[in-house]
This record gives structure tokens, sequence and C-alpha cells, in this order.
């Protein structure tokens, strides 16, 4: 089980890009935390989520 947003969620043995797809967020207009630590999005398709991995998926929205 993975940690995303503070909700568990069977993610682990997945990818960050594949989770956003999943979840219907957006690549460009997102910044990953994985266990605390920024993820470039260079590294989304190839860093896999293990059991116990906490990720904090911020959206950007614009607006006036």
């Amino acid at each position: 089980m993975v940690k995303i947003n503070g909700e568990m969620i069977q993610a682990d043995g997945r990818n960050i890009l594949e989770i956003l797809e999943n979840l219907g967020y957006s690549e460009r207009r997102t910044a990953i935390e994985l266990n605390e630590k920024i993820v470039p999005k260079a590294d989304y398709g190839k860093t896999i989520l293990k059991d116990g991995d906490s990720l904090e998926i911020v959206r950007f929205v614009g607006g006036g």
C-alpha cells in the first residue's frame, strides 16, 4: 500500500506517471513529493512506488 495525499491506495509496483494518469492529473500541472523529497518530472515514468511509500501530489491551478 502507498499513501497518496493521505489516503492508502494499492499502488506499489507502479510508476508515478501511471498514478497521475489513473487519478486524472495532468503531468504538466503537478509537483510530486515522494517520501518528503521532490521528484523531477523527468523521473515520473521511471520512479516505481514501493510498499510504505508516501506520495503527495500538488496540482497547480490558474485563476485571477
